[in-house]
């Protein structure tokens, strides 16, 4: 089967109620938000941050579905709001599961193995199961197909509907990257959508070009951030802040500048409790971020809140949490952790991940660290 080619659509940011493309409103905001995996109650919260409104301009960035039960509920709320306000969806690599599987471009045991590992987190396994089908044996994907396609008409054609790159004249939105600017009908949607490592790569644009896809935590080897990375030499914004994915997660909206050229802000939402810190803390030096694909471990000691171990790659002993060991193929690995000592002043509210009998892991502006000082309420 061949693989389908990009869909590329042009932008205009914002169109005027009044029907004048491209006109520049001074009262109406653009907002990027990618990857929320399913998680209503995020999005939900982070639209409430915002202060969004029908005068602002939504552009999702795809990976609405997967790794949650959410991911329907999320489309049709997201649905919905596009029938009453101005919102632009791209396709991403977790909508592209639902399409594979329905025009069988993956073999029916790929298919079975990643149904059955994900379950009702699976989007189309959820769509399936409402519909009162089996997802078991491969005897029952066709039946599968079929009860989707007909008891969600409506869903599947808004995710076979959205396009894959989304461009105008200063910007160019794809969930996953692209190698260029021209010729990008030329390129296959399934390479603009998963896109992993994107700025490992070394482009370079004329345009901005706002990601998704790779949580930008992975790109930091010292310190867990989760706020958008932007690259302005690169022209270059990654907004993926690992919602549903890191047990620090957020949810991330940039909101672009008014006009091309000044920078870039961003508001996020997490769900944490917020505490006011009551001592200063100074930052830690040479902390290290174990994140995921280099995280495996020697674990050298077991505790029960805390375990010592040994970073394989970086040969540092630091104390992990014991219940973010994990146990795969090749070895013990951990969850997202760090030593990093944030940097705080009293007064300073935090956002608290975990509280542990050493001190907190807490976020302050995106950042993931520990707390060791006294904490107040908010």
């Amino acid at each position: 089967m061949t693989a389908p080619q990009a869909t590329v659509r042009p932008l205009a940011l914002p169109a005027d109620r009044r029907g004048i493309a491209e006109v520049w409103e001074a009262s109406r905001r653009i907002l990027a938000v990618s990857d929320i995996h399913g998680n209503l109650p995020f999005l939900q919260g982070l639209l409430k941050k915002t202060g969004y409104s029908s005068d602002d301009v939504l552009i999702i960035l795809g990976d609405i579905l997967e790794k949650s039960t959410g991911g329907l509920d999320t489309l049709h709320f997201l649905m919905d709001l596009a029938r009453r306000n101005t919102v632009y969806f791209l396709q991403g690599n977790c909508e592209d599961v639902t399409l594979s599987f329905l025009r069988q471009a993956w073999s029916e045991e790929a298919a079975l193995q990643y149904g059955t590992f994900w379950g009702e987190k699976c989007a189309w396994v959820y769509m399936a199961h409402q519909a009162g089908v089996d997802t078991r044996t491969p005897q029952d994907l066709a039946a599968a197909r079929q009860a989707i396609e007909r008891a969600f008409p409506e869903e599947v054609a808004f995710l076979r509907a959205m396009p894959t790159i989304l461009k105008n004249d200063h910007y160019l939105f794809v969930h996953g990257g692209v190698p260029r600017e021209d010729r990008l009908e030329d390129l296959t949607a399934r390479s603009c959508m998963k896109n992993d490592d994107f700025l490992s790569q070394g482009y370079g644009f004329r345009r901005w070009v706002i990601v998704g896809h790779w949580p930008v935590t992975l790109y930091r080897k010292d310190i867990p951030s989760a706020k958008p990375l932007v690259l302005p030499d690169r022209h270059i914004v990654s907004i993926d802040g690992g919602c549903n994915l890191k047990a620090d997660g957020q949810l991330n909206a940039l909101i672009l500048p008014k006009e091309p050229g000044e920078d870039f802000a961003w508001l996020a939402y997490d769900g944490f409790p917020v505490m006011v810190a009551q001592e200063d803390q100074a930052p830690s030096p040479n902390p290290i971020n174990i994140r995921w694909g280099h995280s495996a471990l020697e674990v050298l000691s077991l505790g029960e809140e805390f375990s010592r171990c040994r970073h394989l790659e970086s040969r540092r002993e630091l104390d992990i949490l014991t219940d973010y060991l994990r146990q795969g193929p090749a070895g013990p690995y951990c969850l997202d952790s760090t030593d990093y000592l944030l940097p705080v002043r009293a007064g300073d509210r935090l956002a608290i991940v975990r509280r542990t009998s050493r001190g907190a892991l807490a976020k302050k502006d995106g950042v993931t660290g520990w707390y060791l000082g006294k904490l107040g309420p908010a």
